[in-house]
């Protein structure tokens, strides 16, 4: 299961991640720190890839 850690997310600019997701299943309101919706999510890391806020579990 991929995670956000929020402290790690400097929450200043849209999520690059969230365009790296093949299934859109990281979700960003404004600048605030994305989450991921775990129905949606099959742990395949291109987010952990793009930003260190991201880790699987």
């Amino acid at each position: 299961m991929i995670e956000v850690i929020t402290a790690r997310c400097p929450q200043n600019h849209p999520c690059p991640a969230v365009h790296r997701c093949p299934v859109d299943a990281i979700v960003q309101n404004g600048y605030a720190a994305p989450s991921v919706d775990s129905d949606k999510c099959t742990d395949c890391g291109q987010c952990t890839y793009m930003c260190r806020a991201f880790t699987e579990q």
